[in-house]
């Protein structure tokens, strides 16, 4: 394989079972190879496209090669039986393929920490067994498809944080019951609350430093909530009385226009004040007491 790493594929001998070498999984009763795991190590180049030759692959990672550069290459759309793909922690640049669509398997795509840009291919909805969906930490434009409100099957937690995404959130989203999401650090806009309601599953979210505008007041939280980060956006209005309800562990709704007393009771008063402070008038404990 072209890597240029004899060290770390040392074990790559031609002459011998491929089954023996570093690196690489096997399957004990067939024989195939399985899974390609190179983590880390002085890899360099591209992703070569013979990864295409090996039909039985469940698994592909390729991660922490700071050094492993190039597009994601076509031949991984051969790959019909991969369940796993993770390509993070690389200097992979061009775009997302729209080809990890038709690789019906997939339960998990990470292709987070890359220097991926363009648009998010809205075919990834198309993949019915996906679980989770890492984007982030790239450089990628544009908004966030209107498809992603039609996952059907799992609904995949969706991580899309620190890119350059615009643009509101389309609203199909809200029908969806998600567990985790989050898209902090981008240029998105409007009104996300009709991911909350306490008909809702969601547990984890983080929105933070974005653009959002709606009424916070106004908001019902569903039960499962345990983390809520809101922070440096331009949403108004109070804190709810329902978030004394909560098992929160974490909350940040600080750099926002928010006013009125904090509710007291649940976890509120457990946070300090740095989860509350450069708003409009919000007051109370653990900010200063409401005048």
């Amino acid at each position: 394989m072209t890597l240029n790493n004899p060290y770390h594929l040392a074990s790559w001998d031609p002459s011998t079972d491929c089954c023996d070498w570093y690196a690489l999984e096997c399957d004990p009763t067939t024989n195939r190879v399985t899974a390609l795991t190179i983590f880390q190590g002085n890899i360099s180049g591209q992703i070569p496209a013979a990864v295409g030759d090996l039909p039985f692959l469940k698994t592909l990672i390729f991660r922490k090669l700071t050094n492993l550069t190039g597009e994601i290459p076509s031949a991984i759309a051969k790959l019909k039986n991969l369940e796993m793909v993770r390509l993070s922690w690389t200097n992979l640049s061009g775009p997302v393929p729209s080809f990890f669509s038709q690789l019906k398997n997939l339960n998990y795509l990470d292709l987070s920490f890359n220097n991926l840009t363009g648009s998010i291919p809205p075919s990834l909805s198309k993949l019915t067994n996906l679980n989770a969906l890492h984007l982030d930490r790239n450089k990628l434009t544009g908004k966030i498809p209107e498809s992603f409100g039609k996952f059907s099957g799992s609904v995949p937690d969706l991580y899309l944080s620190h890119n350059q995404l615009t643009g509101s959130v389309p609203k199909s989203l809200g029908y969806l019951n998600f567990t985790e999401i989050d898209f902090s650090r981008n240029k998105l806009t409007g009104d996300i609350s009709f991911f909350f309601g306490t008909n809702k599953t969601i547990q984890i979210v983080d929105f933070s430093r974005n653009m959002f505008g709606f009424d916070l007041s106004k908001v019902k939280f569903p039960a499962s909530l345990t983390s809520l980060d809101l922070n440096h956006n331009s949403i108004k209005g109070s804190l709810p009385a329902g978030l004394t309800g909560l098992d929160l562990q974490f909350l940040n709704v600080s750099y926002n226009r928010l006013c009125g007393q904090i509710p007291v009771g649940g976890k509120l008063q457990s946070f300090d004040y740095s989860a509350y402070f450069h708003n409009r008038c919000l007051c109370g404990s653990p900010l200063p007491a409401c005048k």
